[in-house]
């Protein structure tokens, strides 16, 4: 198993992002499920098992501008053709470090595994935690690399009343480490200032590509 981009993630969540010089690192996927392509501020790291060589010969020949030629549709589509793989959009990668104490909520784990949201985040996630609170849910689980990621859903019925802001937050208190990752899709401008509100701040981009 390849630790490099945990490596890099692990930098990122404190400050310290890989050189702003219009570069790009390729690095070993850290394990079987996890692939894609992560894009800071004028770096990307594109992590994949397949040839190192070829992604710089494809990225090369992608149109457009190169600082953005990692999240350009044109490689993306040539590296899930080469993969065999899919994706389902570009995030935008957030983080924020653990909260001390206790949530505000008053939060039940889900711990059956056949729950659709529990079983829905094993897909994606290991060590997959929820918990209900009454118009919500929150979950747990160790993503990409190893990081410890979470994900809110607020039902339609308790919405504007800063729920979502609130179980973000819980997460905060509830991760086991130092800190906790979120992705939101940039069009969902209500996700976005939701975690932000919470207290997570934008890494970067991000693109991975699942299987099944």
């Amino acid at each position: 198993m390849s630790e490099a981009l945990a490596r890099i993630l692990d930098a990122a969540a404190h400050g310290r992002f890989p050189p702003p010089d219009g570069s790009m690192t390729v690095v070993r996927q850290p394990n079987i499920r996890d692939a894609g392509v992560l894009a800071c501020t004028a770096h990307s790291v594109v992590f994949t098992d397949e040839d190192p060589a070829w992604v710089r010969e494809t990225l090369a020949a992608t149109p457009g501008d190169a600082l953005a030629a990692t999240m350009n549709p044109c490689f993306l589509g040539a590296l899930m053709a080469r993969t065999g793989r899919h994706m389902n959009t570009i995030d935008l990668l957030t983080v924020a470090p653990a909260l001390p104490g206790t949530p505000d909520l008053d939060l039940r784990e889900i711990r059956d595994p056949e729950h659709p949201r529990v079983a829905r985040a094993m897909r994606f996630r290991d060590e997959v935690r929820v918990w209900r609170a009454e118009g919500g849910v929150v979950i747990l689980g160790r993503g990409v690399a190893g990081r410890w990621e979470t994900a809110v859903e607020v039902a339609e019925e308790a919405r504007g009343r800063r729920l979502g802001e609130r179980l973000a937050r819980a997460a905060r208190q509830l991760v086991p480490d130092a800190v906790v990752w979120a992705q939101q899709s940039p069009g969902n401008a209500r996700s976005v200032r939701t975690f932000q509100a919470a207290g997570y701040r934008p890494v970067g981009s991000e693109a991975l590509l699942v299987t099944g």
